[in-house]
C-alpha cells in the first residue's frame, strides 16, 4: 500500500546541484535522470528540505589543495581519512547552483554543509568530523517532523550519510531508491545501502509514495 505523506513527513532532497550532473566536475552518473522523479515527489508533501555543497575555494577536501596527489585518492586527517575530490561546488559558482529543472516551491529550509574549510561534510546532520553538528535534527525537531524521504545525490556518500544520521538521531528515514543516484566507486553504493540497512533505513521507490 503507498505512503500517504502527512503533515509530519518531510522530503529530504540531497545536494541536486549543477557540479554532481552530467558536465559537472564531480558528475554522478544519471544524476540529471532524477530531477523529474524528485519533482514529481515534492508536490505530495507538505515538507521539503534541500541541502547544498557550499566548499569555500582551497577547501581541504580538493585534490588540488594537496601537491601531488589526485581526485579520487585518500588521506588521513584529524577526523579519519579523506577521499579528495576535484573541486566542486565553491561557494556561489555555477557548479554549486541547484539544477535548474529542479522545481521545488514547497522547500522551506536549505541546509549548507562543507562550508568549514578544514572538514568535509557528506552528512544533512553532522560534519565529517562527526562533532559537528549542522541543526538539521534541531529544526525537524521544532517542528515536529519526524518521518523522512530522503532523495538525490549520491546514494552512497552524501546521501547515505544523511539516511544513517537521521537514524540516530531518532527518524523514521526512508531512501526513495529510484531517486537517488550513485557514485559507485569500488562497490560504495552496495555498502552505503547494508550501512542504511543496518542503521534501520527504510528502501522504498517513488512508486510507493503515493
Amino acid at each position: 500500500m503507498p505512503i500517504s505523506p502527512g503533515p509530519r513527513d518531510v522530503l529530504v532532497v540531497v545536494d541536486m546541484q549543477n557540479d554532481f550532473l552530467p558536465g559537472g566536475s564531480l558528475a554522478v552518473a544519471g544524476g540529471d535522470e532524477i530531477v523529474e522523479p524528485i519533482n514529481r515527489l515534492a508536490k505530495k508533501f507538505e515538507n521539503v528540505v534541500m541541502t547544498q555543497d557550499w566548499h569555500p575555494a582551497g577547501h581541504i577536501s580538493f585534490a588540488s589543495s594537496h601537491p601531488g596527489k589526485q581526485p579520487f585518492e585518500t588521506i588521513d586527517l584529524s577526523y579519519g581519512t579523506q577521499v579528495l575530490w576535484p573541486d566542486h561546488c565553491v561557494i556561489g559558482s555555477t557548479g554549486a547552483g541547484f539544477a535548474p529543472a529542479l522545481d521545488l516551491p514547497a522547500a522551506q529550509l536549505i541546509i549548507r554543509k562543507g562550508y568549514h574549510p578544514d572538514v568535509d561534510s557528506y552528512s544533512g546532520f553532522r560534519e565529517a568530523d562527526r562533532k559537528t553538528l549542522t541543526g538539521l535534527a534541531g529544526y525537524l525537531n521544532e517542528r515536529g517532523l519526524n518521518r523522512l524521504f530522503v532523495c538525490g545525490l549520491a546514494t552512497d556518500f552524501c546521501v547515505g550519510w544523511t539516511a544513517v544520521d537521521a537514524r540516530a538521531a531518532g527518524f523514521e528515514t526512508h531512501v526513495i531508491d529510484d531517486a537517488t543516484r550513485g557514485i559507485d566507486a569500488a562497490g560504495s553504493s552496495a555498502r552505503a545501502w547494508a550501512d542504511m540497512v543496518a542503521a534501520g533505513v527504510k528502501r522504498v521507490g517513488t512508486a510507493d509514495v503515493g
